[in-house]
């Protein structure tokens, strides 16, 4: 009797069962020359086709992995950025993620969902994706050369962080000897007094004639 290999393995995530590669394992593919043909149909969207083959950047364990002739169906979401070299050259780089809609196994001449069950999986995974985004905040990083960074470095200190200016303390009164030998008070500085009027004059006077 034929063992299972790891890969048909019946193993479960998020409460689903599914077979083939674990999740959180890896690969990384080589892409021969392949021929990527593209036609524009709005001024924000084209329509492209490629194929190549892909090969395995190391080797497979013996054993694992898919049956010879096993297909899979798969919808593409990425993110590709491509910045123009010469004038036939570009350099591209893509990030994204594969969908998958459907598997065939090689024993089988038919896809394991027909095409209306594809096409319905397909909106649903969209919808997941679209909720991802809208629910993602996007934290804005300063594009070089903007001068973001050296408005901030040039930017005033708040009224809390500036230095309070200490005023000098007022200097101390200072009483003449005099004053004290003869205990008249000091004549104090500041503007003149007012002129006395005849009714102050007269309580002065008064006030000398009792002494």
């Amino acid at each position: 009797m034929a063992t299972r290999s790891s890969y048909d393995e019946i193993k479960e995530f998020a409460g689903k069962r599914y077979t083939g590669m674990r999740v959180g394992r890896s690969h990384k593919w080589r892409y021969d020359a392949g021929e990527w043909s593209e036609r524009k149909v709005t001024p924000d969207r084209w329509e492209f086709r490629y194929a190549v083959v892909k090969r395995r950047a190391g080797r497979a364990p013996e054993g694992s992995g898919a049956p010879v002739g096993t297909a899979y169906h798969w919808y593409i979401v990425a993110d590709q950025v491509v910045t123009k070299l010469d004038a036939n050259s570009y350099m591209t780089e893509m990030v994204g993620h594969k969908l998958k809609l459907a598997h065939r196994r090689s024993d089988r001449s038919s896809w394991n969902a027909s095409e209306r069950a594809q096409r319905k999986q397909l909106a649903k995974l969209l919808r997941e994706l679209v909720s991802d985004l809208e629910s993602t905040p996007v934290d804005p990083k300063p594009e070089p050369g903007d001068g973001s960074s050296a408005r901030r470095t040039r930017t005033q200190p708040t009224t809390a962080s500036r230095p309070r200016a200490v005023s000098a303390p007022k200097p101390a009164r200072r009483t003449s000897r005099a004053a004290h030998a003869t205990g008249r008070r000091p004549q104090r500085r500041g503007p003149p007094r007012p002129a006395a009027t005849p009714a102050r004059a007269r309580h002065r006077a008064r006030t000398a004639s009792h002494r």
